[in-house]
């Protein structure tokens, strides 16, 4: 069975990852997944091959491009094309840049520069956040928030529900707030908690996965664990198992 709203990002698997790609992917692929979102993807050799393979596909990707020069702009996105991956998203912009309005400012100036050069080759790009970018409160409002406000409207969202929570803010109201220009999340579940080992398989933590989901009924649901104590392919497979059974596919 597949679902074309579930992924999984591969950084869950990365030890795997660099020692068996292929089969690792063929894993995610008998556990249901049709769809992988892999990290820093055009350093990853034999990616394309692998995921034609196993069947699956990368509509997601993630890769750090804020604040790279023009050149590698376009050699990231050519390769990001090549691969049909149609969104390619930061994954983390440092602490100290989301404390001013101004630094915030910048970075989505970055994204917006990014995005034009994305658009040539066919590719949307995006930013993912962590706890961070909803601890910093700039005039009454999270950082993640006033930054997406300065976003052209090509770029997009992918909300990592798990480090909303952890950042101190409500992921459902904040879902809620961003509206249509998230097009992914991060689904994951735990207390929450700063210990990436804290993180477990979704629907066997604290996070209120059902209420996450309905606020933000189209976007592509990417399962991660950042890490856990326990084994993280078993993580993947009861989290996938959940979110069937339970009609969130």
């Amino acid at each position: 069975m597949s679902n074309s709203r579930l992924s999984v990002q591969l950084y869950t698997v990365r030890e795997a990852m660099s020692e068996d790609l292929p089969g690792t992917l063929q894993r995610i692929a008998d556990i249901g997944f049709s769809q992988v979102e892999p990290y820093n993807f055009d350093a990853v050799a034999g990616l394309g091959d692998a995921l034609k393979a196993a069947g699956l596909t990368a509509p997601t990707t993630h890769a750090h491009f804020v604040g790279e020069d023009d050149a590698r702009l376009e050699e990231l996105f050519a390769a990001a094309h090549d691969l049909g991956i149609a969104t390619v998203i930061d994954p983390h912009v440092p602490v100290e840049r989301w404390q001013t309005a101004e630094s915030v400012a910048e970075i989505a100036g970055q994204l917006n520069a990014a995005a034009v050069i994305a658009a040539k080759h066919g590719v949307v790009v995006g930013y993912h956040n962590h706890g961070h970018e909803l601890r910093s409160v700039i005039d009454g409002e999270p950082a993640l928030e006033l930054f997406a406000r300065h976003l052209s409207p090509e770029v997009v969202l992918e909300v990592d529900t798990y480090w909303v929570a952890v950042g101190g803010q409500d992921p459902v109201a904040v879902l809620k707030r961003l509206g249509d220009r998230v097009v992914a999340i991060h689904v994951k579940d735990g207390p929450p908690s700063d210990d990436n080992l804290d993180q477990v398989a979704v629907g066997s933590g604290g996070m209120p996965v059902k209420e996450i989901i309905a606020a933000a009924p189209n976007a592509l649901r990417v399962v991660e664990l950042d890490d856990s104590r326990g084994d993280r392919f078993t993580a993947i497979a009861d989290s996938y198992a959940f979110l069937v059974k339970e009609n969130l596919a």
